[in-house]
């Protein structure tokens, strides 16, 4: 049995009603990772902008290369997004210097900041955009689709609309 294809079974049945099927895995990289890999055109690699955040990023682009060699030959890389930013730190700022020097276009140009409001989203069941649209991760997350669309070439944005303002800064 291909126990590594059975997710992507299931969205091959649907894929073709949606423009994006977006998998969220947790950071580990067992067998659901796998499986959402193999049935993906291609991944959005999350980078927490904290210290060991480039040990895991070498351990996924590893396993995302035997998953392209063995298991899905189109699987891309969509994009590297650093997450949990704050640029009060150092570390932080170090972080996001180091993945742009190295994967450069790679990385999208937004970069979501480290915001109380995204951890408090998920303990009401709600989304970011559900819990408080104007919070600053809200607004990060929305210039996130904004790029994602504008990447992929459906969408036509002015430079003027590229990113959403936070109006009233908490």
């Amino acid at each position: 049995p291909n126990r590594e294809g059975v997710m992507k079974k299931v969205i091959d049945k649907v894929k073709d009603n949606y423009d994006f099927v977006l998998i969220d895995c947790s950071p580990s990289l067992g067998l659901i990772t796998v499986n959402a890999l193999t049935a993906s055109d291609s991944v959005i690699i999350p980078v927490q902008c904290e210290y060991f955040a480039l040990e895991g990023l070498g351990k996924l682009l590893n396993t995302i290369k035997i998953v392209q060699s063995r298991l899905n030959l189109g699987l891309e890389i969509e994009g590297i997004l650093l997450t949990m930013y704050d640029n009060r730190l150092r570390l932080s700022n170090q972080v996001v210097e180091e993945v742009r020097s190295h994967f450069q276009d790679l990385v999208f140009d937004t970069i979501i900041q480290r915001n109380t409001k995204l951890g408090e989203a998920p303990s009401f069941g709600e989304t970011i955009i559900m819990h408080d649209a104007r919070s600053r991760g809200a607004i990060n997350y929305l210039n996130l689709g904004r790029e994602i669309l504008q990447k992929n070439h459906l969408t036509q944005i002015e430079e003027s609309e590229r990113n959403i303002k936070i109006e009233n800064e908490r």
